[in-house]
């Protein structure tokens, strides 16, 4: 029997829709005698066709064959194959799953026979890649790939006209409410059939308001993570394909993109913020109107609604349905995630990353705001108060204040004690207080209201004419024009008003005694219940339903600050962009403590990343030491001052015979370029021989040596004819690996006395002492004694690079020679010299630096300035007495060995190389031929950063993480970046 040709489905007239219920072996055969293909079976699973990957004997993808249920009729097979030729058509750049048609252009179809009824069944276009599907998180990029597809598909679809359109299907969101309605019942748990009731009521009600509005037209209904298939290869993965036309229909165009966005949301570690890409990428393509952005999140919430009602009911239907069963549990986290933020938090966001809020809110929240016609607080003038900041600007915050739980009591207590009649907090401005030093979610930093502490008796009064709404023991709403202010205090106090009483403006609310805590907030009143603090992924969200409550104390209303896109465009236009950022979207980072960085968000990185600062950031000593010589003396290092000498002193003697005598310049290029004039011009030879893979700094000497083709993809091919190159000594993916690595040596001698037999011998042969720049990765044992002895014997000086791995950060050495056991002719550090502040030295035998006379003379204006010198004595000191060599051997060890468990659960870790704590984790995608996994490095770092680290890749390939941070660090540190890149590695789906 033959589908009727011209009927379509109407999911409320059918009792259920259960899978066809078709075996491989069937499927096999219907593809044979009825579809011209001998091939091998594989289900696929569906929530209501019924798919079979269909492989030639020699496992080859041949096609999909798709058995359609029998409630579909012929003529809704053939939109969805129309659908599907159109879009192939009009957007080639889409891999699109298409109908495989015989030599006569016919489709590659039949009608098989069923338990249900007869069906169609089709050959389908197979596409490679594999789909987004499964709990991997989905990065932003990929978020944006997808919805730049469905932006793409809708621009397809849009002018599509055909009979099969005209359906009743249970995941058009024109009928959600009904769908819902028919199957909430099969939801077995009461809490959470009646949560998906109560969001469906409030999203359907949404909705409704909004539908005379929302254009339809034909739409694919179903480009979830299921249905759109990943580009061969790409990394992380990008979807350019698109399969499964089964539900083509026509409907609300927004529908395509809430489908996509819904899907998005039981990806590990997504949560509602992390879809906006997606929403401005289709955006970008199809341009929302206001209506149909303000409809969006209504939507995603009727989507995830919808499978959770029809997982139940389809999961009850069809027991055996295993891809229907398995798609329950995150059904359920669509759906929590859909509705972890009241539906108007949301709506904004999604208008906002839009643009279609922008001005008009900006408006409409002045105007809310307003200028009340009482202050709120009688007799209390806005000189009186003073205003607490608490946020990452905040000078009150320095030395670590904001680590500590008592910090805010204490400068409200502090104020006071100074004659303020109130302390106020500021509204909207992010505050450090109460901010975790580690965590892996961003904390509720931005304050929605304002909070207050007395320092006399005050009397609470209307603002103005209005009505209360509440009126209990410690808590107060009056709802004046479109606004609710609502007063909380202490339970102690009663109110001098009634619920539901009529208030002049001026009338006593309340009576409050000095030392009384008062907080102070605005909302719309027909907004949602606002928390104190917000996370600041969402404020913008929050925010729009309240206002500044300043004005009814007198003061000036917060300002709108510098948003942080404005702030990088700027920075654009007038910092050249060759001097790049970290991360393509970087949180504002205006305050460091010990190993942490803090943003203006008020969130707490962990710094993995800062070698410049090896005491850690803002250290007290330092930060004194410069104030205090600033107030007294900073000029150049002609004059005759002790802090010079005392410094050069100390320096020297941290450094063997006959390294005695010490240069002092600014930075790392300063000093690598100073040490190889010096080489030159004592050995009087102008060739330079250097290790490939390295970096040594921006000048001209210092960039001709500098051979990492990241920091120039040129440089070997640049170099001037005075430099010459020698292999990388890396023992892991080097010529030369694990033992073998031992030929490096003899091959570098061997260059040097080619080059000296040619005539042209190497004044200096210039390294790091630990390959710093390819991860930390340590020399093969003896490799510098052979080197420098072969240069030495030719006339020529050896000279260490130690700008990255001196003082101390190796654990177990103080400098990266004494590993190789070998002494240098000339030292160049810098970096850790000054934590921070820039400095740099040249440390060489008095004979050496004697010969640079024949060159002139030496000044450098703030090379050894009072400031930097004594910056520099300080940083020594501290490093002594703070043990933080010590620190890094064992902090180090500790973090290198929880590394290397870490590579037993993830495939991807090759290696972990280092020492102490300069430690480099190399990224592979297989560990035979150690290909470098470059891509997936920076995605790893752009989840870290979502956690709560900051860290970022080195090495030629980009394939290491680099592993620095301030020597201070501690074994929690350690452990929290350790388990951070274990929920990274899993999440990303590295796990073994």
């Amino acid at each position: 029997m033959l589908p009727d040709e011209h009927r379509t489905i109407d999911f409320f007239a059918e009792d259920a829709l259960p899978v066809p219920r078709v075996a491989p072996a069937e499927a096999e055969l219907i593809a044979a005698e009825h579809l011209g293909i001998t091939a091998r079976a594989h289900s696929l699973g569906s929530q209501q066709d019924a798919n079979f990957l269909l492989r030639t004997d020699d496992g080859t993808p041949a096609a999909v064959l798709k058995i359609a249920n029998p409630a579909f009729g012929t003529v809704e097979i053939d939109a969805q194959d129309a659908a599907a030729d159109l879009i192939a058509s009009a957007r080639p750049d889409l891999r699109i799953a298409t109908v495989l048609r015989r030599p006569d252009g016919s489709p590659r179809r039949t009608t098989v026979d069923t338990e249900s009824g007869p069906a169609v069944a089709r050959l389908l276009r197979y596409l490679p890649g594999g789909t987004l599907s499964g709990p991997r998180h989905l990065s932003p990029g990929t978020v944006a790939g997808m919805g730049t597809i469905v932006g793409k598909v809708s621009t397809a679809l849009r002018d599509f006209r055909h009979p099969g359109l005209d359906r009743v299907l249970q995941w058009d969101p024109r009928h959600a409410d009904r769908v819902v309605a028919k199957l909430a019942g099969h939801i077995d748990e009461p809490d959470r059939r009646t949560a998906v009731r109560t969001a469906t009521d409030e999203a359907w009600a949404h909705v409704h308001q909004l539908a005379a509005a929302l254009p339809s037209q034909a739409v694919h209904l179903d480009l979830t993570d299921d249905n759109l298939v990943r580009c061969l290869g790409s990394r992380p993965p990008m979807p350019d394909g698109v399969i499964d036309f089964g539900d083509v229909t026509t409907s609300w165009a927004v529908g395509e993109l809430a489908v996509s966005l819904s899907s998005m949301l039981h990806h590990d570690g997504i949560e509602p913020h992390h879809v906006l890409p997606a929403v401005r990428a289709f955006h970008a393509v199809r341009p929302l109107s206001a209506e149909e952005a303000e409809a969006v999140w209504p939507l995603v919430v009727l989507r995830a609604a919808v499978l959770v009602a029809s997982g139940r009911h389809q999961a009850a239907v069809d027991e055996d349905n295993v891809y229907a069963t398995a798609a329950l549990d995150h059904e359920w986290r669509i759906f929590e995630q859909a509705t972890s933020l009241p539906l108007p938090v949301m709506i904004r966001l999604v208008r906002d990353a839009t643009g279609t809020a922008a001005a008009a809110a900006a408006v409409a929240r002045t105007a809310r705001a307003g200028t009340p016609t009482r202050p709120l607080l009688r007799d209390l003038a806005a000189d009186d108060i003073t205003l607490l900041d608490l946020s990452t600007d905040a000078d009150s915050m320095d030395h670590g204040a904001w680590t500590d739980a008592g910090t805010e009591a204490r400068l409200v207590a502090s104020a006071l004690a100074d004659g303020a009649a109130a302390v106020a907090t500021r509204y909207a401005r992010a505050r450090l207080t109460g901010t975790p030093a580690l965590s892996a979610v961003s904390p509720a930093t931005v304050p929605t209201g304002t909070d207050l502490w007395l320092g006399r008796d005050v009397v609470v009064q209307a603002p103005a004419a209005g009505q209360v709404l509440a009126a209990a023991p410690g808590h107060v709403e009056l709802a004046y024009g479109a606004q609710v202010l609502s007063l909380s205090f202490p339970r102690t106090v009663r109110p001098v008003v009634t619920t539901g009483a009529t208030v002049r403006a001026g009338e006593d609310v309340t009576h409050l005694t000095s030392g009384a805590a008062v907080h102070v907030a605005l909302r719309d009143a027909d907004g949602p219940a606002i928390p104190r603090l917000v996370r600041p992924e969402y404020a913008a969200g929050w925010l729009a339903f309240t206002a500044d409550p300043a004005p009814l104390l007198g003061l000036p209303a917060e300002s709108d600050r510098t948003p942080g896109r404005d702030l990088l465009d700027r920075r654009a236009a007038a910092f050249a962009t060759v001097q790049g950022h970290y991360y393509a979207d970087p949180p504002r980072i205006e305050r460091g403590w010990r190993h942490h960085l803090l943003s203006t968000d008020g969130r707490s990185y962990l710094d993995i990343v800062n070698n410049v600062t090896p005491l850690g950031h803002a250290h007290p000593r330092v930060e004194q030491a410069v104030s205090r010589q600033l107030r007294r003396l900073n000029t150049n290092s002609r004059f005759h001052y002790a802090s010079v000498v005392e410094f050069t002193e100390r320096l020297a003697a941290l450094l063997p015979d006959p390294l005695d005598t010490v240069f002092l310049v600014n930075s790392g290029s300063e000093a690598v370029d100073l040490g190889l004039r010096l080489a030159i011009g004592s050995s009087g030879l102008h060739d330079v021989v250097a290790l490939r893979e390295a970096y040594h700094g921006w000048t001209y000497a210092s960039d001709a040596v500098s051979t990492s083709l990241q920091d120039n993809p040129n440089a070997l091919a640049t170099r001037p004819s005075w430099v010459h190159t020698v292999d990388s000594p890396n023992s892991y993916r080097g010529r030369h690996r694990g033992p073998d690595a031992v030929r490096y040596a003899p091959e570098a001698v061997a260059v040097i006395d080619e080059l000296a037999a040619a005539g042209r011998p190497a004044g200096a042969f210039i390294g790091e002492t630990f390959y710093g720049n390819a991860g930390g990765v340590a020399l093969p044992d003896g490799y510098l004694a052979q080197v420098y002895a072969a240069v030495r014997r030719h006339g020529g000086l050896a000279v260490a690079d130690e700008v990255q791995v001196g003082y101390g950060r190796l654990g177990h050495w103080f400098w990266g020679f004494e590993q190789q056991q070998v002494v240098p002719d000339i030292v160049c550090v810098a970096k850790a010299m000054g934590n921070g502040h820039p400095l740099g030295a040249v440390i060489t035998s008095k004979e050496v630096a004697d010969r640079y006379r024949d060159q002139g003379y030496f000044f450098s204006s703030t090379g050894g300035s009072p400031v930097s010198s004594v910056v520099g004595l300080t940083v020594l000191d501290a490093l002594r007495d703070e043990d933080l060599q010590g620190n890094a051997a064992r902090v180090g060890g500790h973090l290198k060995s929880r590394l290397e468990a870490l590579a037993d659960r993830h495939g991807i870790i090759g290696a972990v190389h280092g020492s102490g704590l300069y430690l480099g984790l190399e990224l592979v995608r297989d560990r035979a031929d150690l290909e470098p996994a470059t891509e997936e490095t920076a995605e790893l770092c752009d989840r870290m950063l979502d956690l709560g680290v900051i860290v970022q890749p080195t090495g030629d390939h980009l394939n290491i993480l680099k592993i620095k941070p301030p020597l201070c660090i501690d074994t929690t540190a350690a452990d929290f970046f350790a388990d951070m890149l274990d929920l990274a590695l899993t999440q990303l789906g590295h796990s073994c």
